[in-house]
């Protein structure tokens, strides 16, 4: 029986939609992240006017070309006033199905937008043009004074001046909110005036612990260099990675090369097999229960000490504002993992010294210290990008940064043009798959190509897709499809099978267009092979180029967001206007994971998946076994109530005698590990009181009658008490009886969509594809606390959309 029938009071029905993929407005896009690195919002037709430094196989989401910063302003009373598109008093007419092109929306400013012709591409595609809205009003205090292209300067640590602000003093400006969306944010070229910052935070240095490795018998000590690498590869003794040949001949390789630099030509490692890490796992092992046996004071003040070290790297001062980093931390040395079936992994990741790092910082500012001993790479001053730090890291030569916290005024600006992007898509989008629909069938082979990859990429969310090296795991988009990928069946059904991004794979059965049926036989006509290019007249920056063309800033990633975000919307319309909290979040959820599913978002069912049904189950027999047990009290001083409430003689589904035996006696073992830990708990409240403690046997006379009812348990004389107080009217049972049931009814809908999403990663569509003020509206318009959706740390990301009425769409 399929979970969702045991709720019998859920009313809420699964979409009827054989598939979601099959959806019209399907997306696509080449990045989880879409960050968007293309033109401001508000200029979207003009070009951008700086030139911007681009670090080759950026591996971070975080975009560094975000929207100028202006000037603090303040809020004004009535936000419906103001003309920006993104805020409050945005009302839209609702659609059904497709958007249309030229659909007319009345935004807060009353400006008017129109999509329409200007003339036909070189291989015959119109150009959609976008008007441009108004944005909002512009005060004094919003004019920015930074112009663009401001050149970048290299420095010296000699160099160095005093700070004009400390970092870590207080600022009035972080306890009153910043609200920049309120501001005029439409000037291009650089992103802030003044920064500080204290730099990066560098792993501790290697302490060694002497325990040596054992080879082919012989026990081997070895240098600390080498031991660390050692001690890695023990700390992966015991997981999938420690058996995976990969992962052991790549960890050899680097192995054996740190065993010659450090010990020279002679030193004895020859094959993996004669390795033994056991000694230094054993060591591990003690190291973490000793951690684990530490008292909480001592935990407390390791705790405290971390968080000192780390304190003066955690935020900086943008523009005279203190505001938080992200991830200011040097990445540690360590064993690669990889995502899916890396061809690199168990590499190892070196530890980045001062020199590799780029330090971005304002002119005149404070240089961060380095490490003694050590100075920095580069030091550059360019307000044209928002990373603070960069370096590279030596596995996939990938550049990391150190960017401001999801919350900060630079990456909120970047995450509100991308949504606004997507949103104005709904513009012209009519008419773009007008267009590729008739180049499905144009005379150029490049031209049909094209359309083809569009149709995929817009109906099955299919990633544009790069091509990759030897080297890389061989994950594919649209574009670098294999002929091997794609296989077909009369008359216009496709069977797609590839691993996508992170190795995730996509399988989809599905009917398309017999044109685009058509053209896929045609790509994959001999002389091509499986092995060959599906698309070889293709590639992602043609596409772009391409899409450039039909909307300004358009990019394939774009309509992964704006089909995300309309196919999420038009989802909630299934939520239930009288149904329970439970019953609404249920149905937003159910919403979320058709975007998930639309967009591939998949993960593997977890190990302990089993276990954690099982825990809803305990949970679930346990409330029924309350309600029993006040069922039952009622009716025995109440009989009367029997034809009254007919529901009170229903037995409680699966709280049969065995389990309740059961239950009780796992209770008497909670109750045992309650209690001790409360006895220590209130001795360490009077011991810092100075007060004298509980003797022992207080906590030995309630262990005694928690064994006196368990014995009671399994001799069968034990009688549990019901819930409620002995004097309790017939009226407060009935009422607790109710309460219970509610309970139930949210276990059981918890059970539901437990396992609907087993396999489903909702979170990276609601971070990332999904415009947030359409759960922001969703929830002030269904009366749903924004915490239950949100996260804390996602309320802080989308400060920006939190001031959109119930009745604002996308």
């Amino acid at each position: 029986m399929p979970l969702s029938s045991m709720v019998a009071s859920v009313k809420l029905e699964k979409p009827k939609s054989s598939s979601v993929r099959n959806l019209v407005n399907n997306t696509s896009g080449s990045s989880d992240s879409d960050s968007d690195d293309g033109i401001p919002l508000a200029t979207l037709r003009a070009k951008n006017s700086a030139r911007r430094i681009k670090a080759e196989n950026v591996s971070e989401s975080d975009s560094e070309s975000d929207l100028p910063l202006s000037n603090k302003v303040k809020a004004p009373k009535n936000t419906a006033e103001n003309g920006d598109s993104s805020k409050a008093g945005d009302k839209r007419p609702k659609k059904e199905g497709l958007p249309p092109a030229n659909a007319k929306r009345a935004r807060a400013s009353g400006a008017k937008t129109k999509a329409s012709d200007a003339g036909a591409s070189k291989n015959g595609a119109k150009k959609v043009q976008v008007k441009k809205e108004s944005g909002a009003q512009k005060t004094a205090a919003a004019k920015g004074k930074n112009g663009a292209g401001a050149k970048i300067r290299v420095k010296t640590e000699s160099n160095a001046t005093d700070s004009v602000n400390s970092v870590n003093d207080d600022n009035d400006s972080d306890s009153e909110e910043y609200k920049w969306w309120l501001g005029n944010n439409e000037s291009e070229g650089a992103k802030w005036t003044t920064l500080e910052h204290h730099g990066v935070l560098f792993p501790p240095e290697y302490v060694p612990h002497g325990i040596p490795i054992s080879y082919a018998g012989a026990k081997i000590k070895l240098p600390p260099p080498v031991e660390e690498v050692a001690t890695f590869f023990a700390a992966v003794l015991g997981t999938e990675h420690a058996v995976n040949p990969v992962f052991q001949k790549n960890f050899f390789g680097d192995f054996v090369e740190i065993c010659k630099e450090h010990m020279g030509d002679k030193h004895p490692f020859k094959e993996f097999a004669h390795c033994d890490f056991s000694a230094i796992r054993a060591h591990l092992d003690d190291q973490s229960a000793k951690r684990k046996a530490m008292t909480k004071e001592e935990k407390d003040a390791i705790k405290k000490e971390r968080a000192a070290a780390e304190e003066k790297y955690s935020h900086c001062m943008l523009n005279g504002r203190r505001e938080k980093v992200g991830n200011f931390r040097i990445e540690p040395p360590s064993l690669f993992r990889g995502r899916g079936a890396h061809p690199k992994t168990g590499m190892l990741k070196k530890r980045v010294m001062p020199e590799q790092v780029t330090i971005n910082i304002g002119e005149g500012a404070k240089i961060p210290d380095p490490p003694a001993g050590h100075k920095w790479g580069k030091v550059i001053h360019d307000n044209n990008v928002t990373w603070l730090a960069m370096w590279k890291e030596n596995i996939n030569s990938n550049t990391k940064y150190i960017f401001l916290a999801a919350g900060s005024s630079l990456k909120g600006q970047s995450d509100m043009k991308k949504y606004e992007k997507a949103r104005n898509l709904v513009k012209c989008v009519d008419e773009i798959r007008a267009q590729y629909i008739k180049d499905l069938k144009d005379e150029m082979m490049s031209v049909r190509q094209r359309a083809t990859a569009m149709y995929l990429i817009d109906r099955y969310a299919l990633r544009a897709g790069n091509e990759k090296g030897d080297d890389e795991a061989d994950t594919v988009g649209c574009c670098s499809l294999r002929c091997e990928h794609v296989t077909l069946e009369s008359p216009n059904i496709v069977h797609f099978d590839f691993l996508g991004k992170d190795s995730i794979r996509y399988q989809n059965t599905t009917e398309v267009d017999k044109q685009v049926w058509k053209n896929l036989r045609l790509f994959q006509r001999a002389p091509k092979t499986s092995s060959d290019m599906l698309f070889d007249r293709l590639n992602p920056s043609v596409l772009n180029k391409h899409l450039q063309t039909l909307m300004p800033g358009l990019t394939a990633k774009v309509f992964r967001t704006y089909n995300a975000s309309f196919v999420f919307q038009q989802q909630l319309v299934n939520t239930p206007s009288k149904g329970t909290e439970a019953e609404k979040i249920l149905a937003y959820n159910r919403a979320n994971r058709q975007v998930a599913v639309l967009c591939n978002h998949q993960r593997a069912v977890s190990k302990g998946f089993a276990d954690q049904m099982a825990k809803v189950d305990d949970k679930l027999l346990a409330a029924r076994f309350q309600r029993k047990l006040l069922k039952e009290h009622l009716l025995e001083i109440a009989p009367n109530l029997k034809k009254k409430h007919p529901e009170l003689k229903e037995k409680e589904p699966g709280v049969t005698a065995s389990w309740i035996k059961k239950h009780l006696l796992d209770e008497c073992v909670k109750d045992r590990e309650k209690a001790t830990k409360k006895f220590e708990r209130d001795n360490e409240k009077l011991k810092e009181a100075r007060e004298t403690k509980q003797p022992k046997s207080v906590l030995k006379d309630i262990l005694a009658e928690i064994s006196k009812r368990e014995k009671e348990i399994r001799s069968g004389s034990y009688v549990p008490e019901p819930p409620v107080p002995k004097n309790a009217t017939t009226d407060k049972i009935l009422e607790k009886i109710e309460k219970i049931s509610a309970r139930i009814a949210n276990i059981e809908l918890e059970k539901v969509e437990k396992d609907e999403n087993k396999s489903t990663a909702l979170s990276t569509s609601k971070i990332n594809y999904i415009d947030p003020r359409i759960s922001v509206a969703w929830c002030k318009k269904y009366n749903v606390p924004l915490e239950k959706i949100f996260t804390k740390t996602l309320r802080e990301k989308f400060t920006w959309a939190m001031d959109v009425d119930k009745d604002w769409t996308f």
